[in-house]
């Protein structure tokens, strides 16, 4: 069944990535630990009908058919995000923590965590500066937040290092910062790790429109699912055979200096990295003009791709960015469900026509 060229109506789409991205969202995957969310995203395709394998390393592949398979679309989004590990127990049982990817003390301060021990459960605790209280801490507005001067103060009553320990916390522990997903009733999409649990709920809205419709892609077109993104090698492994093409579906970048933002899907030329294929940006941004996607073109300074770590591994592709328009990047951000539908209208018209 071939995609009709004219402007589709996908609100119903939109409505299940949103809802798909939400539960991801509440399902706890700093990078290293992502198994159980790995488990739900192979279980959500399966349910669209599609074949999704776990890889060895912890992402998943899925086949969403196609009929060229010498010439294959790779699509790239990763389920793992920023978080922390414990580094030391203090000797008032306090715990310092490292972080996980580009996790920023400056914005996780306050935050609820979840501490997750290796044999003896979960534990709760909030992320704090050392000496949290403004009434007795002369030094409170002065003190740089870093991670050598917050820690976690943990939700039980435990005062020293062995009574810490008789818990079953030890170094090497996950800590799981509380995401906080709020959707407003005008669309705005609020969470920690928007960054990239909202491209993966894209990714199975573009599944369920290829699935209902009945659509044979004309070329063969992958899902790759990765993990350890957030650590700069998501993607160097399990491309499937015969791609010749890999597309990142990430974030876009919304701040000064760039175009894009949270309604609109960004097309990236250019990141640290450098640039992205010419004829990729180029058919891009011609599928979002068809298409009626609302898109900008905006080069990132800070900033690195699954698709990049494909290219690094060997692997000779053509690659290219897009993304839902981000705001806040690994803070608590914000997108909108605009921009997760123009990202999938684009994506409806580069893969599958």
């Amino acid at each position: 069944m071939a995609v009709r060229n004219k402007k589709l109506d996908l609100k119903k789409y939109t409505d299940f990535v949103v809802k798909e991205s939400t539960t991801l969202l509440n399902i706890d995957s700093p990078t290293g630990y992502t198994e159980e969310a790995a488990k739900w995203v192979k279980r959500e395709f399966e349910k669209l009908g599609f074949k999704a394998t776990i890889t060895n390393k912890g992402g998943v592949v899925v086949d969403l058919t196609g009929k060229n398979k010498k010439d294959g679309l790779l699509l790239e989004a990763h389920t793992d995000t920023l978080g922390g590990m414990v580094r030391t127990i203090k000797g008032d049982g306090r715990l310092q923590i490292t972080n996980l990817g580009g996790m920023n003390a400056n914005n996780a301060e306050t935050e609820n965590v979840r501490v997750v021990t290796k044999f003896d459960g979960i534990y709760e605790g909030t992320f704090q500066l050392c000496n949290a209280s403004i009434h007795v801490n002369d030094d409170y507005n002065e003190t740089k937040r870093s991670w050598d001067t917050c820690e976690i103060v943990l939700d039980e009553d435990v005062h020293s290092k062995e009574e810490v320990e008789k818990l079953g916390i030890s170094v090497g522990d996950f800590v799981c910062f509380e995401p906080n997903t709020r959707v407003t009733k005008n669309g705005y999409i609020k969470s920690r790790f928007l960054d990239d649990k909202l491209s993966v709920g894209v990714l199975l809205g573009l599944a369920k429109y290829i699935a209902e419709n009945k659509i044979t892609p004309k070329r063969a077109l992958y899902a790759h699912i990765t993990v350890y993104e957030e650590v700069g090698h998501g993607g160097c492994g399990s491309v499937p055979e015969g791609c010749t093409e890999a597309l990142s579906v990430d974030m876009g970048c919304v701040g000064e200096g760039l175009t894009c933002t949270e309604k609109q899907v960004s097309i990236c030329a250019k990141d640290s990295g450098g640039p992205y294929s010419y004829a990729v940006v180029q058919g891009l941004v011609a599928a979002a003009k068809k298409s009626g996607a609302d898109y900008a073109i905006d080069i990132y300074p800070h900033y690195g791709s699954d698709v990049e770590a494909t290219l690094e591994a060997g692997n000779d592709l053509k690659h290219g960015l897009i993304g839902p328009g981000v705001y806040a990047s690994h803070g608590y951000e914000r997108s909108h469900r605009d921009g997760a539908e123009n990202t999938l209208r684009l994506l409806i018209e580069y893969a599958l026509n």
